[in-house]
């Protein structure tokens, strides 16, 4: 994998590193917080539900797309100084939206958000990765992961009953003070990272953005999205289908949301042993697991294990997809950091198009077998990318990888 390294003691990494965490904890705590208490967003605001909707698609749009070229854009600027920008930033944006009483104004704040986010998550696991060793880099990459997958298990829902008791706005200004408690604990502890545009935006995008890579992009792609298909949906089928109501509905999605943050956590380990070979076991785990709620649907202790481990699958492969891509990218790197995300939102926007039409056409089952039909094309994917080299002087293309030496 080609980064570059900060020579720094273990325990300044540990430091650094437990601030990457709680920085990635509260930027995803601001993009998923509005999910909860959207009904409240759109009353405020004079809209409507559908149209308060939009305010996460802005995000995801700002972060899929304006990622990607922050990050082309600023390739050469200090990791340290990006995330302190970032952080600035949001807080700016997101101070917008909880004093805003303008819906565009606010839509325009949430996409330039999500477009700061995405380039803080490159420059996070730049850093991540410039602090440790390089054979601990996967665990480096699963810390930052882990922020983003606990922000989802916990920050969200302690976010939505903050929103539900005291208002929605209270919730962007507690948002908005942990930022700039971020932003301090950042300058005083995370330690400058050189920037990696040696080769100039043109030789990133050329690695960047490689067949081998993108094929990489396209598993990211079709491991989220075949989750979220049936995700998006799973409240309808555990009330049709299991016969789950009431609380005990969040019980379940509690359930995985702990087995994400579980998942992104010992995903590091693996990517540190053999990722390609994780992103193999990963997909074949997540068509066992969809396979399985289709089946035994009806059983809710049965369903609460699958719901478990279709967490643990998908997010336990997050720190070999990142690792896996930018291994591949090789120079490319500084700007391939942020891709995964972005294939990751297009992924998840595509699976929750996908169960929404089989949804509508069937029942709530049918969002399960789309996202078991998307899981299905995954493994040969996961299997092919395994194959594939990092670039070398020799070859800057794509390279298959004998299977015997195949892995990292």
């Amino acid at each position: 994998m080609s980064t570059q390294q900060a020579a720094v003691s273990p325990r300044r990494a540990t430091r650094a590193l437990a601030v990457l965490f709680l920085g990635a904890f509260v930027m995803g705590s601001s993009e998923l917080l509005i999910v909860g208490v959207l009904d409240l967003v759109a009353g405020d605001l004079g809209v409507s539900v559908p149209t308060a909707g939009t305010l996460v698609t802005g995000f995801a749009l700002g972060l899929g797309i304006g990622g990607p070229i922050l990050t082309a854009l600023t390739i050469r600027l200090d990791r340290r100084t990006i995330l302190c920008g970032t952080l600035l930033l949001a807080i700016g944006c997101n101070l917008v939206v909880a004093l805003s009483t303008s819906y565009d104004l606010t839509l325009a704040a949430r996409t330039l958000t999500g477009a700061f986010a995405g380039l803080f998550d490159a420059a996070a696991f730049t850093v991540g990765i410039a602090v440790v060793p390089p054979d601990r880099a996967g665990r480096a990459l699963a810390v930052v992961i882990s922020g983003f997958a606990v922000s989802a298990a916990a920050g969200v829902p302690l976010g939505t009953l903050l929103g539900q008791v005291v208002g929605w706005r209270a919730s962007f200004i507690a948002i908005v003070v942990l930022v700039a408690v971020m932003l301090v604990a950042t300058v005083a502890l995370v330690p400058s990272v050189p920037g990696g545009g040696d080769s100039g935006v043109g030789g990133q995008v050329r690695y960047a953005f490689a067949p081998r890579v993108l094929a990489v992009l396209a598993l990211c792609a079709l491991l989220f999205g075949s989750t979220f298909a049936a995700l998006t949906y799973i409240v309808p089928f555990l009330q049709q289908v299991t016969g789950i109501s009431g609380a005990l509905v969040s019980v379940f999605l509690l359930a995985y949301g702990v087995a994400t943050a579980v998942g992104s956590f010992g995903g590091g380990r693996f990517a540190d042993r053999n990722a390609a070979r994780t992103l193999v076991v990963a997909a074949t785990g997540t068509v066992g697991s969809l396979a399985a709620l289709y089946l035994f649907g009806a059983n809710p202790v049965l369903v609460g294990l699958l719901l478990l481990g279709l967490g643990v699958c998908t997010m336990g492969a997050g720190p070999s997809l990142q690792y896996r891509v930018v291994a591949l990218a090789g120079p490319g790197a500084p700007l391939a950091q942020s891709l995964p995300a972005s294939a990751i939102n297009l992924g998840i926007a595509f699976g929750s198009f996908a169960g929404g039409v089989a949804v509508g056409a069937f029942t709530a089952s049918a969002a399960i077998l789309a996202g078991l039909v998307i899981a299905l094309t995954a493994i040969p994917v996961a299997w092919a990318t395994g194959r594939l080299q990092p670039p070398t002087a020799d070859n800057p293309v794509t390279d298959p990888e004998p299977a015997a030496t195949a892995g990292r």
